[in-house]
């Protein structure tokens, strides 16, 4: 049975008001139309890497598909229509059973198999040395086994998409290969390797730099060092964490123009503690730690980030006021290139999934005010 609606809004790259024509889930046409909007309508933001969100984690040991569909309906009400939930370095079996619950929540709810194309692995193949490392245990960082990541995949039916690690890893150059070679997304990050090693990694198949600028040691060689061999390298497409707490605005600006704006992508990169009101939290890593009104999560009394706290459509807004971006390009770095990761989403053309968002933003925000989102072209979320 066809079945066709029509979603206004206004073009974020003009300005004018358009009108979206889907039918059966797919856009099938883009007019201009009569009237004006005073909210934006764009696709679904596409985040690569997401732990956790306003009280629910990943990582805890606790995982159940009814927490990782709560977590795709927070997703949801901040715009994000495709998120890869991030397992991060543990024992086999934390991250065993993680797989299964997640491949278990696809199974039970539709909508988390819509938003959820695969997962990320970020470790535990990371650097052991305390900076790069992170807030990573360091009890259970190891070197790669092809024979652990089959393990993975088929404890969840091959749901293992995107793997982040060191290359600096015994035997990880091989890794990657073999990685690549099953259709799976290598990314480099947590590292403390020689520029050496990341063009190896680069040539095995790497094609992606996790939170490039974070995960890294506070003080570097200033010439030879794994941050310039990553720009530099064109086969590497760089994520950014661009919230105004992990990278300066200098930085950040610096970066995106030295990687091209074809290779960069935004990540939220958020944690349990995203989303949730002001105050001090008492955390199994990191102790005491502390949520301001600004969302950062910092340990308390400390300069030290204790993970990300704001979601992709804050990260769009503050990037586009650090490196001076238009709207349109911000949204980009949120949604068409991260869309490539996932199989071509992300896009406002005709014939994809109209996975859709309507926003109102103004210039100096620091956030995009999602109001609607759809799935498939049914409206899953409305302010």
């Amino acid at each position: 049975m066809n079945s066709s609606s029509h979603i206004r809004g206004r073009n974020p790259a003009t300005g004018e008001t358009i009108a979206i024509t889907v039918e059966d889930g797919v856009i099938a046409a883009i007019h201009a139309a009569n009237g004006t909007s005073h909210d934006y309508v764009a696709p679904g933001l596409v985040d690569l890497q997401v732990n956790g969100f306003a009280g629910l984690d990943l990582n805890d040991g606790h995982l159940t598909p009814e927490r990782v569909k709560t977590l795709a309906d927070h997703m949801l009400s901040v715009g994000v229509t495709t998120f890869l939930p991030t397992l991060i370095t543990a024992p086999e079996a934390n991250i065993i059973r993680a797989l299964t619950v997640i491949a278990e929540a696809r199974r039970r709810f539709p909508f988390v198999a819509e938003m959820v194309p695969f997962v990320h692995v970020e470790g535990p193949s990371i650097s052991p040395l305390d900076g790069p490392r992170g807030a990573h245990p360091a009890a259970h960082v190891r070197a790669p086994s092809l024979e652990e990541f089959e393990r993975w995949q088929a404890a969840s039916s091959g749901l293992v998409g995107l793997v982040t690690l060191a290359p600096e890893q015994p035997g990880a150059i091989n890794y990657i290969a073999a990685l690549v070679q099953r259709g799976v997304h290598v990314a480099l990050g947590h590292t403390a390797a020689s520029p050496k090693e990341i063009h190896e990694a680069a040539a095995a198949g790497a094609s992606l730099s996790t939170h490039l600028g974070n995960g890294a040691a506070a003080t570097l060689p200033r010439h030879s060092n794994f941050l310039w061999s990553q720009l530099a390298n064109d086969r590497l497409t760089a994520t950014f964490i661009a919230d105004g707490h992990h990278l300066p605005a200098d930085t950040f600006k610096a970066m995106i123009r030295a990687k091209g704006f074809e290779r960069a992508i935004l990540v939220s990169d958020v944690v349990a503690l995203a989303g949730m009101p002001p105050g001090l939290y008492e955390q199994p890593v990191g102790g005491s730690v502390e949520v301001t009104a600004d969302g950062r999560v910092g340990i308390a009394g400390t300069p030290y980030l204790a993970g990300a706290g704001l979601p992709l459509c804050a990260n769009v807004a503050i990037a586009v006021q650090m490196a001076g971006l238009t709207l349109s390009e911000g949204l980009r770095l949120a949604t068409e290139n991260p869309g490539r990761i996932v199989g071509g989403r992300g896009r406002l053309v005709i014939g994809v999934q109209a996975n859709l968002m309507q926003f109102s933003w103004h210039e100096g925000q620091r956030r995009l005010e999602v109001s609607a989102v759809w799935l498939r072209g049914k409206k899953v979320f409305s302010r």
